[in-house]
C-alpha cells in the first residue's frame, strides 16, 4: 500500500480505529491464541484500521521478536479487510529495527513512536523521523507527544518528507494543533492525515474535528464496540444528540475513573477486556494492574454505557 493509497483509505473511516492490547498468558509470555481472537473480534465488529503494538498494545513491554510475531499475527487475522499499521520507536536504530520488522511482517504503514529518553531540538527530532521514513517503503504517522512536541514549522518539513503521511496528536494542546494545521495547509503539497490521539479520544474529539482533525484512535473499541461505533457515526452525522448522551453517561464516567491510576490508559483498557469475556491476561511492568475497586466500577460504567444505546 502506497502513502497515497494508505491516506486515502484512513481519510474518511467507516468505524473507530482499534488498538488491539496485547495479550499475555499466566506465564506472562504472548498469548498468541487471545491476541488473535481479540485482532479477528475487532475487525469484525467494525474497525476502520488496526494499529497493532501501538501503546494500548504495550509496544514498550515486547521484545523484537515479539512484536514481530504479534504484527504478524494481526496482519493474518486482518486478511487485507482493513490496513494494519505497527508501532515503531526507541532510538533512530531500533526504531528502524522495528519498522524493518513490521514491513517484512506485511503491514500497510507505521505508528512512530517518541525516541527513548532524550529531549531533542527540532533538527534532531525531523533528522530521526525522515530515518525512520526512509528506511521502508512503509507510509508513516509520526506521534506527537511527551518528549516529541513539534513546530508547526517542524510539521511542515514533516509533510513534506516522501513517506510521512500523517501527525497524531497525544499532547492535547488545541492552539498548537490550529496553527500546524494551518502552516501545512499553507506550506506543503498533498493531503496530510491528523490523528486525535489522546486517550479515550472520544472525550476531546468535538474539540478536534472543529480545528481539523478528524480522525482518532479508540481504546474504548477494545470492550465495547458497539458504544464506540456509535458514537463514531454520531459524529459522522452531526447528531449531537447521540454524542452527548454518551459523553455525559460513559465517557465522562471512564475517563474519570482512568484518571485514578498512572498507567489507566493501558491496564484499565486491558481490564475491560476481560471484563467482556476475553482472557488477554495482565500488563506488564513497570504498569500496574487496577484496584479491584476500579475495576468493579468499570464493570458498572461498562453497563451504563450499553443501557445507553
Amino acid at each position: 500500500m502506497t502513502p497515497a493509497d494508505l491516506a486515502a483509505r484512513l481519510s474518511i473511516p467507516s468505524g473507530p480505529l482499534f488498538f488491539p492490547v496485547t495479550a499475555f498468558g499466566p506465564d506472562g509470555a504472548v498469548g498468541l491464541d487471545a491476541y488473535r481472537a481479540h485482532v479477528r473480534q475487532g475487525v469484525a465488529a467494525g474497525a476502520a484500521a488496526v494499529f497493532a503494538c501501538c501503546g494500548t498494545g504495550e509496544f514498550h513491554a515486547l521484545t523484537p521478536e515479539e512484536f514481530g510475531t504479534c504484527v504478524r499475527a494481526a496482519v493474518e487475522e486482518s486478511d487485507g479487510r482493513v490496513p494494519v499499521l505497527a508501532g515503531a520507536g526507541y532510538g533512530t536504530a531500533l526504531a528502524v529495527r522495528y519498522a524493518r520488522l513490521a514491513e517484512a511482517a506485511g503491514v500497510d504503514g507505521l505508528l512512530a513512536m517518541p525516541p527513548y529518553l532524550v529531549v531533542a531540538g527540532q533538527e534532531g527530532l525531523l533528522r530521526h523521523y525522515r530515518e525512520i521514513a526512509a528506511a521502508t517503503a512503509l507510509p508513516v504517522v509520526v506521534y506527537q507527544r511527551d518528549n516529541a512536541v513539534f513546530t508547526p514549522a517542524t510539521v511542515v518539513g514533516l509533510a513534506r518528507t516522501d513517506g510521512i503521511v500523517g501527525l497524531k496528536d497525544g499532547l492535547g494542546d488545541l492552539d498548537l494543533m490550529q496553527r500546524i494545521v494551518s502552516a501545512v495547509r499553507t506550506g506543503a503539497s498533498g493531503d496530510f492525515l491528523y490523528f486525535n490521539g489522546l486517550p479515550t479520544a472520544e472525550q476531546t474529539q468535538l474539540a478536534y474535528r472543529a480545528v481539523g482533525v478528524p480522525l482518532y484512535s479508540s481504546a474504548v473499541f477494545c470492550f465495547a464496540p458497539e458504544i464506540a461505533l456509535t458514537f463514531h457515526r454520531a459524529l459522522e452525522a452531526d447528531d449531537r444528540a447521540t454524542a452527548d448522551r454518551l459523553l455525559d453517561g460513559f465517557y465522562r464516567p471512564f475517563v474519570e475513573l482512568r484518571a485514578q491510576g498512572r498507567g489507566y490508559a493501558v491496564s484499565l483498557v486491558k481490564a475491560g477486556v476481560r471484563l467482556r469475556g476475553l482472557d488477554v491476561g495482565e500488563v506488564r511492568p513497570p504498569l500496574h494492574e487496577p484496584d479491584d475497586d476500579h475495576v468493579k466500577r468499570l464493570a458498572q460504567v461498562i453497563e451504563r454505557g450499553y443501557a445507553l444505546l
